[in-house]
């Protein structure tokens, strides 16, 4: 349907082609196809002759309307001898134009020359038109080992609006595999290499369909969609972000993925399958990263010095026809290398389009992040883009950061060319985020600060505060006659001791040595305890449990006298020579009333305790 369509067009030209536009004559026109890859790129030599009375300054390029439709870059240029098609650092301005009495089906530019053309002068320049999506590939479906054969369809004439009268076309092919190629007068096929003419004297829009079947393996590699992020830091540092969705373009796989075929045959390695993709990094690019929607992804190499960076990277699988991935790839630049001064504004210079050779860009979207505060915002590009602003919050961001964002469609390796941001910014404006970081620890400290040494305590002459103080103080003094007791517990235990060990010894002056020791100590506790009694007595915070305390205090006292009268009657009775029985019978009445009241002084202890 594409051949009918292509042979149809070119006869429709041909039948309706009107006279030469004006007295322009193209003496010589060289025409060089290169099919070396899935970009298609025409270089074209042509020599124009002004044979008319006037001057002319403009030459129309006539490209069919078929063909326009995937012309991605068109440029013209100075002829260079030995050139083959390169990016020229001057080049003509080039328009759309629409001239009347023109053939339908037919696109016309206009190229301005550096000056014109005087009467019987020529002039000698290069035009280089470089097409997207023109190779079909034929068959559209292939298994895992195929082979990719594609077809490619053009004019064996150099379709003008002026008279031709030398011309010659040659077609560089990838391969020395030709399925089939169209046959003409002068025809020549030397290796990868197809020639056909010189043919002469061509009236105007001569046109002449030929059709190449062809082997090509390159892979088709297309980014649906690329976004480049670039965000300026006048810190030191321009991050570059890319995130592409690609797919290869070739013939369709069919059949099922196989991992065991290529293992197993390794002359069966998918030939036009996508395996890696080369980028060429600025030459002091650092702090690469290349990963996906899983992770960071290994398989990638990095190599270069100070002149160039090669970046190898590899998908995560090989790409056969019609399949797809998405990845991003992240770098930094030194400052100094993207941006400059002039005239009072910054600019950045920076390329365009992607890093990755060869590759075929439907949709571009370039954002370059300003810094905050920028203003007096432009734009200096080599071609026609679509452009905006919009703002992006980041961190330490106030009213955010302004962003211009480019956006172009159908690229190609040719639109990878440096362009300009003019803004300016105030220097005093990169104090902003240093500033509101020492602010905002400043902030946070300061009450810190002032908290830790203010004084947050009850007044001291409030009720509340006064009422705590002196409860604080019955407490204290509670707790010493707790431990002055529990002291003259382990004296009375003491003296419990002394009177076993006489039952046991007999040793009657031990005794009464351990009595008179157990005296003082019950003394100077005696002395210790009544300030304290005192002090609780005239506290009016200690009304509650002062019954308790005094109470502990008297119980304390019987059972110290308890426990003296039956100390006195053992050691009476043993003075006496009474026997063990006697002496048993005779206290015993005494112990009972002892233990009695030393639970009750255990548990007025515990009752103090919890207080």
């Amino acid at each position: 349907m594409g051949i009918s369509r292509f042979v149809l067009l070119v006869f429709t030209i041909s039948m309706l082609a009107s006279p030469a536009l004006s007295d322009l004559v193209l003496s010589k026109v060289d025409r060089r196809i290169y099919l070396t890859s899935h970009i298609v790129r025409i270089s074209s030599t042509l020599e124009v002759e002004n044979a008319g009375p006037e001057t002319v300054s403009k030459v129309l390029l006539a490209f069919p309307d078929l063909q326009a439709q995937n012309l991605a870059y068109l440029m013209a240029s100075p002829h260079e001898a030995k050139a083959k098609f390169k990016v020229s650092v001057v080049s003509f301005p080039i328009d759309v134009v629409k001239p009347e009495d023109m053939p339908p089906g037919v696109t016309f530019y206009s190229v301005s020359l550096p000056q014109g053309l005087t009467v019987g002068a020529s002039f000698t320049f290069d035009v280089l038109a470089v097409f997207t999506h023109a190779l079909r590939p034929m068959p559209e479906q292939i298994g895992q080992a195929d082979i990719q054969l594609v077809l490619y369809q053009d004019s064996a004439y150099y379709l003008s609006p002026y008279v031709v009268k030398v011309q010659s076309l040659s077609l560089k092919l990838p391969d020395s595999r030709i399925e089939s190629y169209t046959t003409l007068e002068s025809t020549k096929v030397q290796g990868s290499e197809i020639k056909y003419g010189p043919y002469e004297n061509l009236p105007a829009f001569s046109s002449s369909p030929i059709t190449v079947h062809f082997q090509n393996n390159l892979p088709f590699t297309i980014a649906q969609e690329l976004v480049r992020e670039i965000e300026i830091s006048h810190w030191g540092n321009v991050l570059v972000t890319e995130h592409y969705k690609l797919i290869h373009g070739g013939a369709q796989s069919k059949g099922e993925f196989s991992r065991l075929e290529p293992q197993a045959r390794e002359n069966v390695q998918g030939p036009s399958a996508v395996r890696y993709l080369v980028a060429h990094l600025p030459p002091r690019a650092h702090s690469v990263y290349y990963r996906d929607a899983i992770g960071n992804i290994s398989t990638s190499h990095l190599r270069g010095d100070s002149k160039k960076a090669e970046l190898l990277i590899e998908p995560r699988y090989p790409m056969f026809g019609g399949w797809r991935t998405a990845f991003t790839i992240g770098y930094g630049l030194p400052l100094q290398d993207c941006l400059y001064e002039s005239e009072g504004r910054r600019f950045l210079n920076i390329t365009f389009s992607s890093p990755v050779i060869e590759l075929v860009i439907d949709t571009l979207i370039v954002k370059v992040v300003l810094p905050e505060g920028s203003s007096d915002i432009s734009v200096a590009a080599p071609f026609f883009m679509k452009q905006c602003q919009e703002t992006k919050i980041s961190h330490l961001d106030i009213v955010g950061r302004p962003v211009v964002v480019l956006e172009k469609t159908n690229l190609v390796p040719e639109h990878n060319q440096y362009f300009q941001v003019y803004y300016k910014f105030n220097r005093l404006s990169m104090l902003r985020e240093p500033l509101m970081l020492i602010s905002g620890i400043f902030l946070f400290f300061v009450p810190c600060i002032v908290y830790m040494h203010a004084d947050t305590s009850i007044s001291k002459f409030s009720a509340s505060y006064l009422a705590k103080q002196q409860w604080e103080e019955v407490r204290v003094a509670i707790q010493h006659v707790h431990n002055i007791i529990c002291q003259c517990l382990a004296t009375h235990d003491k003296l419990e001791a002394s009177l076993r060990d006489l039952s046991r010894t007999g040793e009657v002056q031990a005794c009464k040595a351990a009595r008179k020791s157990t005296d003082g100590l019950l003394k100077e506790l005696s002395k210790e305890l009544k300030p304290l009694m005192t002090f609780l007595q005239s506290s009016p915070s200690a009304v509650q449990v002062l019954s308790k305390v005094e109470e502990l205090v008297a119980k304390e006292r019987e059972l110290l006298e308890k426990l003296m009268a039956k100390h006195s009657t053992a050691v009476e009775a043993y003075d006496k020579k009474s026997g063990a029985r006697d002496i048993e019978s005779r206290i015993a009445l005494q112990q009972q009333k002892i233990t009695a009241l030393r639970q009750e002084v255990d548990d007025l202890l515990e009752f103090i305790d919890e207080i």
